[in-house]
């Protein structure tokens, strides 16, 4: 495994913020259900990322990176669902969307530049 990755080490940094902002947002304002939510999806862009790395080939890590990738948007969701009905003031939100953002734009770019090596050509538009 190559040293240093970054979408491996900002996945694993995202994952431990969101295991915190869960701990917390169960401890101090009781809520379990959109909580479990972010703390699922926020986890799994990590563990994907992992799975990936140690694929069996570059279409296996493809693959991984893809859900790590749909894993990342559902947490953007879940974490503006938890600005947007008070469970995170406006500057909590704005930490955690960031950071989410940031891992979207590394995940995809790197789905680009697979999508490139391993001559995937995009979907056909009906429109």
């Amino acid at each position: 495994m190559k040293e240093n990755n970054l979408v491996q080490d900002k996945s694993y940094r995202f994952a431990i913020k969101i295991i915190n902002l869960y701990k917390t947002i169960v401890e101090t304002k009781k809520e379990y259900v959109l909580s479990k939510q972010v703390l699922r999806s926020g986890t799994s862009i990590g563990a994907n990322i992992e799975e990936g790395i140690g694929g069996q080939s570059e279409r296996d890590f493809f693959a991984k990176l893809n859900i790590a990738y749909k894993e990342a948007r559902e947490t953007k969701y879940w974490l503006r669902l938890l600005r947007d009905t008070g469970y995170l003031t406006q500057d909590e939100a704005i930490t955690y969307l960031s950071d989410c953002e940031e891992l979207l734009r590394i995940i995809g770019s790197i789905i680009n530049t697979m999508k490139i090596k391993l001559n995937i050509k995009p979907p056909i538009s009906n429109s």
